[in-house]
């Protein structure tokens, strides 16, 4: 090995990168050496999450280490990728560059891992080698002369054995020396003369604008390429120069590529030995199973119908426990604050709610996260998405949109930010545009009222049952068409080639799917959280105000001598409280119908009248913006019974059953109740998910965009199936 040692005089805190390929157990790595002493953000300017943690090392103190996004390539492609690659050349804004990598290598899949090995080796940064999965070498019959490899890498290499903690205490001394030491690495890849002359010649000239030898390399390699405009100044006639060179050489833009996987080739040749297998290993024969045309799609729906059962099911206790506790506090709050009315209000229907309202569905996203990862880790969700890319290809969509429609079934946020695993620009924006078609679990309290006030009674559990699995496969089945129009239409997607990696079958560390559950709900509840806690605060006081005592006195006055005589009786006489209680009720809906909300409820219902809803459901919808959910409670407003209703509530389905118009005829029926359920299933009535849209796409345009086209794809299949049924005789 060759290189000059000096010694860190920066009397500032230091940082490791810990860069590879994905799924080379860089995350797992990362959980190993920090722990749960971590931070996640994002980088300036860009929605790429930002994973820093912090430990001490003996000789250089406090390092920063972060976990940065997997890629393939310096030359990056997706916005992950180009967000890893800025960071390890110095090029992100407000952060360092690293003054230290650590590549995680794959060990037992040398040719992939060296390639990008090579380009990061040109960085002029100090590399060390993590080489993971070493624990899995002798049961695939490979065995790797760790020694020489780190002579061809002319780097250090730590083997990796699971998360064994001889082998993490090894790496950390490895991290500490190759700090102090600041070793450069000097790879025997060869080049062309001419191109390398070149590639040095910007290098040297540009060397104070942070040009790398890769990216002089690349410039040199391909002059077609526009440097920034920075750089361009900084080279002056430089750059022209090797273009004029280059075109008279005619260069093959590839070449570069080509020695680097040569150098590859060469590497494993010299350190790897692989005996063959007798039989395939367990990988390939589940493999085998797992990707079958026709037993891999049964298990695969086998095993989704188990995760969303265990989503229902498992956390219906957790949310019962919340809505409980919220009510309790709210019944405290009430009583502390009894004598002032606006501020009570303020605190139980507006702070409480909001609040409520976002943690009461934490466990369906908790345990969400808890099955993915764990799918993830194990790696069967690469598997999955295969399967998925043979149904998705006619819409223009590949296997690796699946990720963020599955995310998106229990809440479209995460799936919306899973679509970052998608390369091409105009492809990830047409996963993130029907990602939010999917049923996500806040549409789910709506549907089970609805079904179990009007399709149970009528027509029995069987068609009950059939109906909350058509409405939530109604937005995947419109989503694949919408994906089609957009990507041939709209956005012109090019085809792209579905790659995907397979990792190896591995069983999940307990630590790592625990913390990437937590910090899914920790994003959770300060992303969307927030947005609907500020709008529930907007909602409340749209419905409470303009508020007037003329109406509550309008009302006891109903009562007369009834109500003076009820006065009389004891506090806690039964019929003096529901009495009051039935008042209390009756006022609370006279205000919301004279409140703002109201009046705008009643504005717009003409708009809804062909969908079947009178004016209190277009209060409901409206008021629905922040939360899909939050029209529960408004139903209860509305039909005199409290804030304090949920879907399951005996007197809200009977309330509902017998509510009527000013003509006598049922508000709901049937009909009318399927109609709301594919409004609420298609509608992108959810402002944290178009917030989040935004931020992803960093573009307002494309946010509206999809609430409009959301919004009119509702209102149109709302309509025709309200009316189509009226004409069929439904009605």
């Amino acid at each position: 090995m060759s290189g000059r040692a000096t010694q860190p005089t920066e009397n500032r805190l230091l940082t490791i990168a810990l860069a590879g390929n994905p799924n080379t157990g860089k995350t797992s790595l990362f959980n190993a050496l920090c722990g749960a002493r971590q931070r996640v953000g994002n980088y300036p300017g860009v929605t790429v999450e930002r994973k820093t943690g912090h430990l001490a090392l003996p000789g250089v103190g406090r390092v920063e280490l972060i976990d940065l996004p997997g890629l393939y390539s310096l030359k990056a492609i997706a916005p992950d990728e180009h967000t890893a690659a800025d960071v390890l050349a110095g090029r992100m804004d407000q952060t360092r560059r690293p003054d230290l990598i650590v590549f995680v290598l794959d060990s037992s899949n040398l040719r992939r891992n060296l390639f990008l090995y090579s380009q990061i080796a040109e960085l002029g940064v100090p590399v060390l080698v993590a080489a993971t999965m070493a624990d899995t070498l002798q049961k695939s019959g490979i065995e790797i002369d760790f020694e020489t490899l780190s002579n061809r890498l002319d780097a250090p290499v730590v083997p990796i054995r699971g998360r064994e903690n001889e082998s993490i205490q090894k790496l950390l001394v490895a991290m500490d020396q190759a700090l102090l030491e600041r070793r450069q690495q000097q790879l025997s890849l060869r080049f062309e003369a001419d191109l390398e002359q070149a590639a040095r010649r910007l290098a040297d000239h540009a060397a104070a604008s942070g040009l790398t030898l890769f990216e002089a390399r690349e410039l040199a390699a391909d002059p077609s390429l526009i440097p920034s405009q920075r750089l361009r100044e900084r080279l002056n006639g430089e750059l022209e120069k090797v273009r004029s060179v280059r075109s008279r050489s005619l260069p093959n833009p590839a070449a570069i590529a080509v020695e680097r996987y040569r150098w590859a080739e060469e590497a494993v040749r010299a350190v790897e030995r692989r005996q063959k297998l007798q039989a395939p290993g367990f990988s390939q024969r589940l493999d085998r199973l797992l990707t079958h045309r026709f037993f891999g799609l049964s298990i695969f729906a086998g095993i989704m119908f188990l995760v969303f059962q265990s989503i229902y099911s498992g956390a219906a206790p957790l949310m019962d426990a919340i809505d409980s506790g919220f009510d309790w506090l709210g019944q405290q709050l009430s009583l502390q604050l009894a004598g002032a009315p606006v501020l009570q209000s303020l605190a139980v229907d507006g702070v409480l709610s909001g609040v409520g309202s976002v943690l009461v569905f934490l466990p369906q996203i908790v345990i969400l996260f808890l099955l993915v990862a764990f799918l993830e880790d194990s790696g069967y969700m690469a598997r999955a998405a295969f399967l998925m890319d043979r149904l998705l290809g006619w819409a223009g969509l590949n296997g690796r949109a699946f990720i963020p429609m599955l995310s998106s079934f229990a809440c479209a946020i995460p799936g919306v930010m899973a679509a970052r695993v998608i390369p091409d620009q105009r492809a990830r924006m047409t996963t993130i545009l029907i990602s939010p078609l999917m049923s996500c679990s806040a549409r789910l309290p709506v549907y089970l009222l609805l079904i179990s006030a009007f399709i149970e009674p009528r027509y029995g559990a069987g068609w009950a049952a059939l109906a909350l699995f058509a409405i939530h496969a109604l937005g995947l089945l419109l989503a694949l068409p919408i994906a089609w129009l957009l990507n041939h239409g709209l956005l012109k997607t090019p085809a792209t080639p579905f790659t995907l990696e397979m990792p190896p079958y591995r069983l999940p560390h307990l630590f790592d799917v625990s913390y990437r559950a937590y910090q899914s709900a920790w994003k959770f509840l300060a992303r969307a959280g927030t947005v609907i806690f500020a709008l529930s605060i907007v909602i409340w006081a749209l419905s409470y105000f303009p508020r007037s005592e003329e109406i509550g006195e309008g009302i006891r006055a109903e009562y007369g001598a009834y109500h003076a005589s009820l006065l009389q009786r004891e506090p806690e006489d039964p019929a003096r409280q529901a009495f009051e209680q039935e008042l209390s009720n009756r006022i609370a809906a006279a205000n919301l119908e004279q409140s703002y909300l109201g009046r705008l409820g009643r504005s717009v219902a003409p708009l809804f009248a062909p969908l079947g809803f009178d004016w209190k459901i277009s209060v409901g919808i409206l008021s629905a913006f922040p939360a899909r959910e939050v029209i529960i409670s408004t139903l209860g407003i509305v039909y005199n019974l409290g804030a304090g209703e949920s879907e399951d509530s005996p007197d809200l389905r009977r309330r509902l059953a017998e509510a009527r118009t000013e003509e006598g005829k049922a508000v709901f029926t049937p009909l009318t109740a399927i109609s709301l359920m594919v409004f609420f299933a298609l509608c992108s009535q959810c402002m944290s998910t178009l917030a989040t849209v935004v931020r992803e796409l960093n573009s307002l345009r494309w946010g509206l965009f999809l609430f409009t086209y959301m919004t009119v794809l509702a209102y149109l299949c709302s309509l025709a199936i309200y009316q189509g049924g009226l004409a069929l005789g439904f009605g």
